[in-house]
């Protein structure tokens, strides 16, 4: 691999007297991006953040284009922090508690002959995830024959989306990354582990004063003793591999030939309610695969999937005018949001609310009465999601108000819907751009002009429109749902 080229950046002042954490970060799914919101996120973000308002210091982000160049860059006092890293030899660097493990994996066209291991690639171009770059240049003498390429300012998901397309051959990439890539790209698949482990870690200079490395250790043993540390793991990849190859097939097959004869209904709803049109879109195909005739043998019908008891709560005149419902869909999220503590946080709020949604509130209530006995946390998705199954356990639902309820069809449910937005997300536009809001708090840093959302995959408002002038689709059947 050639070697990276580095930025010139002015070393940072002492952090005490600053009084402003400089860190270096990745763009990426594993570290830092812009979300569907406009805010920025990533499990890394997070975790600074997080340090950062603890131990009561504003942040900079630096966005770094290769992670192999940012503990030099930290060595040369450019950062105090460089987060995101592997174990490094560097003497000037110590390296804290991992608090991620990523697996290295190739992955390759599932079309093709699966590959059994680096030797069966012949003379094959392979790129590596500059994330894992650092650890794959170990092996790379073993096997010669291969063109080995870094990639720079590709992320993850465009890797795979080149060996999707036969761009590249090959790809080395983490697990987590391909798990959730293949709900995008579901005709790639992974091969075999192309290395070891590699535990992920914040690296800070040796010469930091004792107090800054205590403050970090004492923060990740904090977070990992009172569970905060798996919620953030599992926001970002908690239903990873949901979806089976053929659903996700099915659902961008669909996105390109019905999703455009609805898309200015969910706009429209979003104008009025205030909801993502991509997240209603997302929970209309869970409900009904976008069939405006849909009928169930519980006597829900239409878009939405609306009992009539909560069609005329909701001003629902006809469940199959798909206006209407997914107009009243949209106005019992914000419904169902109301009745939730005002203290739960998005996207855990959202979640919940859908959860509602298809299990009933008086449920959902029961669910997180249920967690608090089990000390979980009532108001995060990732806690409650182990608990709502229980709710058919006879040992659990007979100390309940509420009774019986099939509750891993509930997460079932949520988790296929946010897999669905997920995909939105990164192929269709938001109705207008976001960016993130200001905060005094928190300043990034985009030296390389690094483009941070996650929509790269996103297709051309062009095409969009396209798509929505195509010919009314032919009538569609009613279906008995299941």
């Amino acid at each position: 691999m050639p070697a990276p080229k580095t930025l010139e950046i002015k070393p940072v002042l002492p952090l005490a007297e600053s009084g402003e954490l400089v860190v270096l970060i990745r763009n990426g799914s594993t570290s830092f991006y812009i979300d569907a919101e406009g805010k920025y996120a990533g499990l890394d973000y997070d975790l600074v953040t997080r340090f950062a308002d603890e131990v009561g210091v504003k942040v900079r982000f630096v966005v770094a284009p290769r992670a192999s160049e940012m503990t030099n860059r930290l060595a040369r006092h450019e950062a105090h922090l460089a987060v995101g890293i592997t174990q490094q030899a560097n003497k000037k660097i110590v390296v804290g508690p991992p608090y991620l493990t990523l697996q290295p994996v190739l992955v390759y066209r599932s079309t093709q002959r699966k590959p059994r291991d680096l030797a069966d690639l012949g003379n094959s171009n392979v790129m590596v995830s500059n994330l894992l770059a650092p650890s794959i240049r170990a092996i790379e003498a073993m096997y010669p024959t291969l063109r080995w390429q870094e990639a720079e300012h590709q992320d993850t998901e465009e890797l795979i989306e080149h060996v999707d397309s036969g761009l590249i051959d090959y790809a080395i990439v983490s697990t987590h990354s391909a798990a959730v890539a293949q709900n995008y790209y579901p005709g790639v698949d992974m091969a075999f582990k192309a290395a070891g482990p590699q535990p992920f870690s914040w690296g800070w200079l040796s010469d930091a004063p004792p107090k800054f490395a205590d403050q970090i250790n004492r923060f990740f043993k904090r977070i990992q003793d009172d569970g905060t540390l798996a919620r953030l793991i599992d926001r970002y990849y908690g239903h990873a591999k949901r979806l089976q190859p053929i659903d996700a097939t099915t659902f961008l097959s669909r996105r390109n030939s019905i999703l455009p004869h609805f898309r200015a209904m969910f706009v429209e709803a979003e104008a009025s309610q205030g909801i993502d049109w991509r997240m209603l879109a997302a929970l209309a195909y869970q409900e009904s695969h976008w069939d405006p005739y849909a009928t169930s043998s519980f006597g829900v019908r239409g878009m939405m999937m609306l009992t009539n008891d909560t069609a005329d709560r909701l001003g629902v005149s006809d469940r199959l005018d798909a206006v209407q419902s997914i107009q009243g869909g949209a106005k019992y999220i914000n419904l169902l949001k109301d009745k939730l503590p005002a203290r739960i946080p998005e996207p855990d709020r959202t979640w919940l609310a859908l959860a509602g949604y298809n299990i009933g509130m008086a449920h959902l209530e029961d669910a997180r009465i249920l967690a608090k006995r089990q000390k979980k946390n009532p108001d995060s998705w990732t806690d409650l999601k182990t608990v709502i199954p229980l709710l058919r356990n006879y040992e659990y639902f007979s100390t309940l108000k509420y009774g019986f309820a099939r509750g891993g069809e509930t997460v079932i449910f949520v988790e296929n819907v946010r897999s669905y937005y997920d995909i939105l997300v990164r192929f269709e536009h938001p109705v207008k751009p976001m960016f993130p809001p200001f905060n005094e708090q928190v300043t990034v840093t985009n030296p390389e002009n690094i483009r941070l959302g996650i929509d790269a995959a996103a297709k051309t408002a062009q095409e969009n429109e396209k798509r929505a002038k195509l010919a009314p689709p032919p009538g569609i059947e009613p279906r008995i749902a299941p």
